[in-house]
């Protein structure tokens, strides 16, 4: 099976080693990973700003990167939902449609299409917080398979009454807004329980989460879930 890897603008430019173990986990799972070089921006923050014609050139241009491939996985629910939920609205076309049905977000698809629920044991003894990226969980309704893939692994995922609220992050939206934004975070920090790593499929939430905890002066250990996993399988 050949898949290609979107790393995204945030993995590739903030969480480069996230994208760099995606495509080291999917190849240890038997998954032959390409990296098409024409891939750039899905459009997401032109969208947001209400640049419809931008995020519009930018979706063509991405159907195009991605044409002939199996499958399409990113390390990010954000900009898959973005593939999937917008661009077939966006251009309306048959390409987009079918592009849309082969993006995953990279739990959903080890889940979901590899069959796997355990990448390995290397998280035996470790209790995890998992937080939902908003786009992943409302979008893409990827909610479970993150979970099952670490208590996979042995890990133990603690309980999170705010788990899947807001982490404040929502690109745009803190920057317009960034005392809100702030309360956001400070709000999930404060239900935090005491773990040791908090993880997530959406390189932005863990950079909100983790900047505003060391604003605080708190010690938190925020990694990629795709980071996570792939030490499990190592």
């Amino acid at each position: 099976m050949r898949v290609a890897l979107f790393a995204t603008c945030l993995a590739d430019r903030l969480f480069a080693d996230a994208c760099a173990d995606a495509v080291r986990l999917l190849r240890k799972l038997g998954v032959e990973v390409d990296y098409p070089e024409a891939q750039a921006c899905c459009g997401q923050p032109a969208l947001n700003a209400g640049y419809v014609d931008e995020a519009r050139r930018m979706a063509r241009h991405t159907v195009v990167a991605f044409a002939g491939c199996d499958h399409v996985v990113l390390p990010s629910g954000s900009c898959a939902g973005m593939l999937r939920t917008h661009y077939p609205a966006l251009l309306g076309d048959r390409a987009a449609r079918d592009l849309a049905a082969r993006t995953w977000e990279l739990s959903e698809f080890i889940v979901k299409v590899l069959c796997v629920t355990s990448v390995g044991r290397g998280l035996e003894g470790r209790t995890v917080a998992y937080h939902h990226g908003c786009h992943a969980l409302r979008e893409l309704r990827v909610r479970d398979e993150p979970l099952v893939l670490l208590e996979g692994a042995g890990a133990r995922v603690v309980p999170w009454e705010a788990a899947e609220e807001c982490c404040g992050f929502g690109g745009l939206f803190s920057v317009k807004l960034p005392a809100v934004s702030a309360g956001m975070a400070d709000r999930k920090l404060d239900t935090l329980p005491g773990v040791d790593v908090v993880t997530s499929a959406d390189g932005g939430c863990l950079m909100q989460l983790s900047t505003r905890a060391a604003h605080r002066g708190l010690r938190l250990e925020c990694r990629h879930l795709a980071s996570v996993l792939y030490e499990a399988a190592s």
